[in-house]
């Protein structure tokens, strides 16, 4: 059995549109012949829930870079060992809530005021519309995307020595910084490989068949996953330099963007034996 692994800006989704148009055709493929795609990402589950609808997607999600792990509720033979019930879902947390890393900010972040803003400070001064503008989402993403449980996403600022002297800081008061294709994000010591691993054995505890995974990412917070998998997509961007993804067999690495590079490289990965 395949399962799919994908991160979702910059890769399933177009990084300027967050459209999926140029991959709907395969991904209704994929699903006919049962092959979970698997959001992995650094989105909150509020985002994910209204965007599986647009997938027409029934199947397990990572939320705010590996923080949680997202299972319908019946979607395997029984609830997941250390999960609990959530709404319809099956939710395995991974991560300290957000008003953890909140104040953690408060307390280590002061020498950095200027030099960076959260999306918590950007709503509070401008209000959502304020987070949309700079997110490029509509009103209505940008007010799922502020629904955080684990994490707080950072947009920097400053320059790239204080960058690292800020990172520094937060890493030794505790929290967890990850480079997305836009934001830092500020969280527990989790990651979107842990949290494959994990929903991976669960898949492979629920079925007598072995699985063969691949993960796909164009970010710095992807590398973690897709060194995990059994194989690695690296989508091409042309924001930001791809990942550095240890050599490995089952590497493929695309020369298109986004959705166009994700069907690229799936569509190749499928012709594998």
């Amino acid at each position: 059995m395949r399962l799919i692994f994908t991160d979702l800006d910059g890769s399933l989704l177009d990084h300027n549109t967050y459209s999926f148009d140029p991959a709907a055709e395969l991904l209704l493929q994929l699903e006919q012949q049962q092959i979970p795609v698997i959001p992995v990402t650094s989105k909150t589950r509020a985002e994910v829930m209204a965007l599986r609808q647009t997938l027409h997607n029934e199947h397990p999600f990572i939320i705010e870079n590996g923080a949680a792990i997202c299972i319908p509720r019946g979607y395997f033979r029984q609830c997941p060992e250390g999960a609990e019930t959530i709404d319809k879902h099956w939710l395995i947390c991974k991560s300290q809530p957000r008003r953890q890393w909140l104040e953690l900010l408060d307390e280590a972040g002061p020498d950095f005021a200027d030099e960076y803003q959260t999306f918590s400070s950007i709503c509070a001064d401008g209000g959502i519309a304020a987070l949309a503008e700079i997110t490029g989402l509509s009103i209505d993403q940008a007010t799922l995307a502020q629904q955080r449980e684990y994490s707080e996403p950072i947009q920097w600022l400053g320059s790239a020595e204080r960058k690292t002297e800020f990172i520094a800081r937060l890493t030794t008061a505790g929290g967890h910084l990850l480079q997305g294709g836009r934001f830092l994000s500020l969280g527990g010591n989790t990651n979107k490989g842990l949290a494959l691993l994990q929903l991976q054995a669960i898949y492979q505890a629920n079925s007598n068949q072995p699985h063969q995974s691949i993960a796909i990412g164009d970010s710095g917070n992807d590398i973690s996953m897709l060194e995990a998998a059994d194989a690695a997509l690296v989508i091409a961007s042309a924001n930001h330099p791809a990942p550095e993804v240890n050599p490995r067999e089952h590497l493929f690495v695309s020369t298109a963007t986004g959705p166009h590079g994700w069907v690229e490289g799936v569509t190749a990965w499928l012709a594998e034996d």
